[in-house]
């Protein structure tokens, strides 16, 4: 009597899924030689995992959300490679991913990672170098570029049968998206606010005044406007109703929140460091935002600690003042 055949355990691939076409294609031509890939994506108060999740769904795989906000952000503060144009540590985010979804390997029964095209060559060599995982993640837009890895060489993956895109045009993966019929992907880039130019100014202030900003602290310079006073004080401003909503969720019990008196205006956040020469420049320029921007006098209720309350009356900040302050 002939043993039974063995059964075969598919190749496992881990894809890291921002939600753009390129983390789509991947995944997916390596899904055309039988591989069973499963989508990672990371979640920081900086980027969300919304679209990695659709993209997944559209492709149909296992997909899996971590979420590394403790680690990413004291990255973020000091990273050991720098900063890109703005406040993005690219090299440094790149490599913590990888380590992340490295660790995984053995739980998920995997063989390899997987990462659609970005950066130069050198950069690669030193994110797969930082990440500890050299040698086990192939670039499948760009395999054929770059030096073989232990997976190619392994036999595990078909090398013939990955990509050569590089350069900026993204003909050739338009022509693969109409091919494997993925008619919905995000835009490439700005998905991640480190990349912002206006998001970057606002958190540099943020870590030159407090080293020891919290994820709480990051959410809140995502909303309003901000200003900071000549004491040191932060002052967030409500845009609309919207930010005035968002506001009212992120002040903290030892935190200070402003509204003009009898007529619509912003909800204004400020810091539990503000003195009182701080509310009374705050409370001037939440008028200033306000429908009573166009008396002498108006009414602001400052709320304080434990629900301590107090009136108020000011003048409107005028430009001078207001842009003297802005951060961004």
């Amino acid at each position: 009597m002939e043993p039974e055949p063995k059964k075969q355990i598919p190749v496992r691939g881990i894809g890291l899924m921002s939600g753009g076409l390129d983390s789509m294609l991947a995944p997916r031509i390596l899904m055309g030689q039988g591989i069973d890939v499963v989508g990672i994506t990371f979640k920081t108060p900086f980027f969300g995992s919304a679209r990695g999740e659709r993209a997944a769904r559209i492709l149909g795989i296992r997909h899996i959300i971590l979420d590394i906000t403790e680690d990413h952000l004291a990255m973020v503060k000091d990273p050991a490679h720098g900063y890109g144009k703005n406040m993005n540590p690219c090299i440094d985010c790149h490599a913590m991913m990888f380590k992340k979804a490295g660790d995984l390997l053995a739980d998920l029964q995997a063989d390899f990672g997987q990462r659609p095209m970005s950066q130069n060559p050198g950069a690669l060599r030193t994110v797969e170098k930082t990440s500890g995982y050299e040698g086990l993640i192939l670039r499948p837009l760009s395999a054929r570029l770059l030096p073989e890895t232990e997976i190619e060489i392994s036999g595990l993956v078909d090398r013939s049968r990955l990509l050569d895109i590089q350069g900026r045009s993204r003909k050739r993966q338009i022509e693969l998206a109409e091919k494997f019929d993925i008619t919905e992907f995000s835009s490439p880039g700005g998905g991640c606010l480190l990349t912002d130019p206006g998001f970057s100014v606002r958190l540099k202030d943020l870590f030159m005044r407090n080293p020891d900003a919290t994820a709480l602290d990051i959410e809140r310079l995502k909303v309003g406007r901000h200003f900071r006073s000549p004491g040191g004080a932060k002052i967030v401003v409500g845009r609309h109703q919207a930010d005035n909503e968002i506001l009212a969720g992120l002040i903290g019990s030892r935190d200070f929140s402003l509204n003009v008196n009898d007529y619509p205006g912003p909800l204004t956040l400020v810091e539990e460091s503000a003195t009182g020469g701080d509310l009374q420049l705050a409370a001037s320029i939440t008028v200033r935002y306000s429908k009573a921007s166009e008396r002498k006098q108006a009414d602001v209720t400052v709320e304080g600690p434990d629900g301590r309350e107090e009136t108020v009356t000011v003048t409107p900040a005028d430009d001078e003042t207001v842009e003297g302050c802005r951060i961004a």
